[in-house]
């Protein structure tokens, strides 16, 4: 009995044992040199003949697991950007497990040409609260900057002016290998780095330089991009330049150097060009982006330097120049949401403005043992700027496109003149200069006390400015609603000369200090004091008595005072004008008193606090005759909590909450009436109270290594009580607005997307992407149709909805995406129902990048963008935008690359914006050149050192084939928005 008991427990087990045996490959991956982990490489299983099998990736140990689907013999294949791939031979007999251990992997870029099964990292992996994107996983044409590749992560939003948001903010940092780049400009980079540099790029909340060092939370956290540089590429000197010559009159030219070591890194940068540079087309997301805001030609010289001595001392420095020359011409169609009757206006403007800068930027960072840090931040920005505007303008009753299909045209004029439409018509011209110094420092030091948290940290900051600005103005407006007596319509103008010096300073003296209270529990305490101090003297001289047209035959331009001031029939200090010069000074004594508790475990952190900031303010100003010299005393008083929970090392839940006292200015307050432009008065409100604002976030992110999953989704919502708006009155008769600041209730605004990123099969070559997003805003203002009528509150409501679907294929010598958009926007006004606007805007189309045989290369995209709902019908269009890129590489190791680059092939694309606020909406077109064909030579040159450094023959980090020709090189993705620019060129 035993003896059968004994065997049937044996024969359980070995069942047991063998129905656990899965033929299960399990492994680690790490880089030989440095046995650091190597996370997230592509692991496939291939047959002996080469074929795919299954794959899967490491996860962030290293580690990997795949399951053979029947015994025999396998490949394992290893793979991973910027290293060699590793092939191991694996047998699988009688269903066992087989574990292999630890594979090392070698840096290099040159890839075996015997396999040509190729799979794709996964394009963003999840840790916490950072998103890791892999550059190797978006294919840009080569030779493309940062700025191609940017454009294509998810999450990523580009706005009409290059602001860049990921994930719902806006990214006000570069950094290189975590290290600062041209601080406080983040264009340089993006629009000089190239891609072949970059192994991949962190997107993440980087705390301030007072949170870092003390571990109290000051609410001033900055999203950055930081791009981290291939291995193999930290050491060694490279270069690249990249010119480009196109038809009319375009062209783009661009260098950089660059030298690293262990310990210190430098990069220098030229550009130039007249192609605006924004980068920013559709892309895989289809068109509507990078609007050209006008004609833009750039030129810019900018140094940056880091050094780490990887203990005690670190510093970062960057110094730039830039100069820009600016053409722009804008046709404006604007609806004043003005009672039940309404206003209309319309615009044209011709503005030419030119400018010079130097920026200058430094950090040190001194750690003299584990418990000091010494940290010194000066800086200094000096710049130049010139300007002149010309522009007509009129106002209508009623909309003038019922009747007319140009308003501003003589012709359309007197045609709504005879209907009783027009209201007003002028004519205006402006030459501005800008003269701007300034110049700031911080230091902070801080003293560890123990080992558990306890720190004491003193800083001071400081900045000066110093500004210079002279204006010269005319303006002739002509009424049609009012007659002088000899029945003739009532006409006004204004020239004026105003010369305004400005100087400003503020210093700040702050203290800090962080007690622990238990094990990870902190209360940390911060006082500041800050004292502003203003001052501006302003000499307006009037010339308005002068005849009319004294000033009509001269054409602005820059600095052209003279031509103006020798028309004067008297000396010019005859002319200075009491009233109308303007005399101010504002001093400030703020008080910033903060506490916070701080908790951290292992799953959750949270931060509770309270800041109380007394402050006292003076105002002194002398302006239209009236002496003014006030005094106030306000507490401001902010909440704060921040929770984070961390369901697993690639899951992160975030809730923030926020609450703000904001007091109106001191020149809101004034009860004074400035009629100075009398279609534009403003009015003071002495009796306006503080508003506060509640600001809600909930972000969310997760990320499932199966097939690459990521998700995240975010919802905003604030909401504002006693907010300051505007109370506006229009004058029917001359189409002048008086506008005085009022509290208003009912302001609030909600925003929230979700992104899903995701392969379908396990090698990564088919993805899947999707951003869906939305937003709502309610504005309240008042509204009165003339000084007799009754006030009457306006809502205006804006509803936008948004999706973004892309889907690619891509293997060695082919990228096929396939994308789509469409965003709805509808706007609402209570005063003005009938004319509700419902637009839509939509864009689809794909994209081609494809390898050819003798180092050529092919790429081209194609999209329908399509706008429907506006006023002006002729803004209603379907565009069919079309680019194209062929490129050949030549010399040893492809050194030099020639393209021929053909943007907006077809000549349709136009360029549009719309805005709502509360009191109107504005329709703006601005001019460009869109279509044009590019010739492009770029020559690289790389000389790096140490046994990882790529050998002349390599082909590139990242090709999963040697034996293709590359990607070609130039302008990013040629997305369908707007022709990509291209960059610096391929490294």
């Amino acid at each position: 009995m035993v003896k059968r008991l004994f065997l049937f427990v044996f024969l359980l087990f070995s069942s047991i044992t063998l129905l656990a045996q899965n033929r299960t490959i399990t492994g680690s991956l790490f880089d030989g040199e440095v046995k650091e982990k190597v996370p997230f490489a592509v692991v496939q299983l291939l047959k002996m003949d080469s074929t795919y099998v299954v794959g899967a990736t490491s996860d962030e140990g290293g580690n990997f697991k795949v399951t053979a689907p029947t015994n025999g013999r396998f490949i394992l294949k290893a793979s991973y950007v910027g290293y060699k791939t590793i092939f191991q031979n694996v047998t699988i007999a009688n269903d066992q497990d087989v574990a292999i251990g630890q594979l090392d992997f070698q840096v290099d870029t040159h890839t075996l040409k015997e396999v040509k099964v190729v799979a794709s990292a996964p394009k963003v992996v999840v840790k916490a609260d950072t998103f890791q994107y892999n550059a190797s996983a978006f294919r840009v044409t080569e030779g493309s900057t940062i700025e191609a590749l940017v454009k294509k992560l998810p999450g990523a939003e580009v706005s009409d002016d290059g602001t860049i948001k990921i994930n719902g903010k806006e990214v006000k940092k570069i950094l290189i290998n975590g290290k600062e780049f041209m601080t406080g400009d983040t264009k340089t980079a993006l629009k000089n780095l190239p891609t072949s540099i970059i192994d991949k790029i962190k997107a993440y909340d980087q705390k301030s330089d007072l949170s870092r060092v003390t571990g109290i939370d000051d609410g001033n956290e900055s999203t950055v991009l930081d791009f981290g540089v291939k291995a193999g590429m930290n050491k060694g000197f490279f270069s690249n330049i990249d010119l480009g010559i196109g038809t009319k009159h375009r062209y783009s030219e661009k260098a950089m150097a660059a030298y690293f070591n262990d310990k210190f890194r430098m990069m220098g940068f030229l550009s130039a060009n007249n192609v605006n540079d924004m980068g920013f087309g559709g892309g895989p997301r289809g068109g509507w982006g990078g609007i050209r805001q006008g004609l833009n030609a750039t030129k810019m010289v900018g140094l940056n330097m880091n050094y780490d001595n990887g203990k005690t001392l670190q510093w970062d420095g960057s110094v730039r120049w830039n100069h820009s020359d600016g053409d722009l011409n804008t046709r404006v169609s604007i609806e004043n949401f003005v009672a039940s009757q309404g206003s209309y206006a319309n615009r044209r403007s011709q503005e030419y403005t030119r400018e010079n800068s130097w920026d200058g930027r430094f950090r040190l960072e001194w750690k003299p043992d584990s418990m000091w840090n010494i940290m010194f931040r000066p800086n200094i920005r000096l710049s130049k700027s010139d300007g002149q505007v010309v522009s007509k303008s009129a106002a209508y009753n009623t909309d003038p496109y019922e009747s007319v299909d140009d308003p501003l045209s003589a012709t359309a004029i007197a045609q709504l003149e005879a209907q009783g439409v027009m209201v007003n018509n002028q004519h205006n011209t402006t030459i501005s200069y800008g003269d701007n110094n300034a110049l700031g420092a911080m230091i902070q030091v801080n003293r560890r006390l123990s080992q558990n948290g306890r720190n004491v940290t003193l800083r001071v900051d400081g900045d000066y400015s110093d500004s210079d600005s002279k204006t010269f103005s005319t303006q002739d407006l002509q009424y049609f609603q009012l007659r002088d007596a000899l029945g003739n319509y009532k006409t006004y103008r204004a020239y004026r000369y105003n010369l305004m010096p400005t100087k400003s300073w503020d210093y700040a003296l702050q203290a800090t200090y962080s007690e622990p209270l238990a094990r990870k529990t902190y209360l940390q305490f911060s006082y500041q004091f800050k004292y502003g101090f203003s001052k501006s003297d302003r000499d307006t001289y009037d010339f308005s008595s002068l005849p009319s047209g004294t000033f009509g035959s001269l054409k602005p331009a820059y600095r052209s005072w003279d031509n103006y001031l020798c028309l004067l029939t008297n000396p010019l200090a005859s002319y200075l004008d009491s009233n109308l010069s303007r005399y101010s000074e504002y001093r400030t004594y703020t008080h910033d008193m903060q506490v916070m508790l701080r908790m951290l475990h292992t799953k959750w952190k949270m931060n509770v606090g309270m800041k109380l900031q007394p402050q006292h303010s003076t105002y002194m100003q002398d302006y239209l005759g009236v002496h003014v010299d006030n005094k106030r005393s306000v507490v401001n008083w902010s909440p704060t909590f921040d929770f984070r929970y961390k369901f697993n090392a690639q899951s992160n839940l975030r809730i923030n909450y926020n609450g703000a006292v904001s007091q109106p200015s001191m020149t809101q307050l004034l009860d004074i009436v400035d009629n100075t432009d009398p279609q534009n008065i403003s009015k003071g409100n002495p009796n306006l109270k503080p508003a506060f604002t509640n600001k809600f976030r909930l972000f969310y992110n997760a990320f499932r290594q199966k097939h690459a999953q990521s998700v995240m989704t975010f919802a905003d919502f604030s909401t504002t009580r006693n907010a300051i708006g505007n109370s506006v009155t229009y004058d029917g008769t001359t189409g002048a607005r008086t506008v005085q600041p009022v509290n208003v209730n009912g302001n609030w605004d909600a925003n929230a997307a979700v992104m899903f990123n995701t392969s379908i099969d396990s090698a990564g070559v088919w993805n899947v992407n999707t951003f869906t997003r939305g937003s709502f805003n309610r504005y309240a203002s008042y509204l009165q149709q003339n000084v007799t009528s009754a006030v009457e509150k306006n809502i205006t409501k804006s509803l936008t909805l948004g999706e973004r679907l892309s889907a690619s294929y891509r293997t060695s010598w082919l990228e096929l995406a396939l994308d789509g958009s469409v965003d709805y926007t509808h706007s609402k006004n209570n005063l003005q129902s009938l004319n509700n606007l419902s637009t839509w805007q939509f864009s689809y189309g794909g994209s081609l990048i494809f390898s050819l045989p003798w180092n050529m290369s092919l790429s081209t995209d194609l999209h329908q963008n399509s706008r429907r709902g506006y006023n002006d019908a002729a803004l209603n269009t379907n565009e069919l935008l079309w680019n194209a890129q062929l490129s050949q590489s030549l010399l040893a190791g492809n050194a030099l690359t020639l393209s021929l680059q053909f943007y907006d092939i077809l000549h349709q694309q136009s360029n549009l914006s719309r805005t709502i606020s509360a009191v109107n909406r504005t329709d703006t077109e601005y001019n460009s050149i869109n279509s044009y064909i590019m010739f492009r030579a770029t020559y690289r040159l790389n000389l790096f050192g140490g046994k990882n450094a790529p050998k002349p023959k390599d082909r590139g980090f990242g090709r999963p084939n040697s034996n293709m020709p590359p990607p070609p090189p130039g302008g990013g993705a040629m997305g369908g928005g707007r022709p990509p620019m291209g960059g610096p060129g391929g490294f």
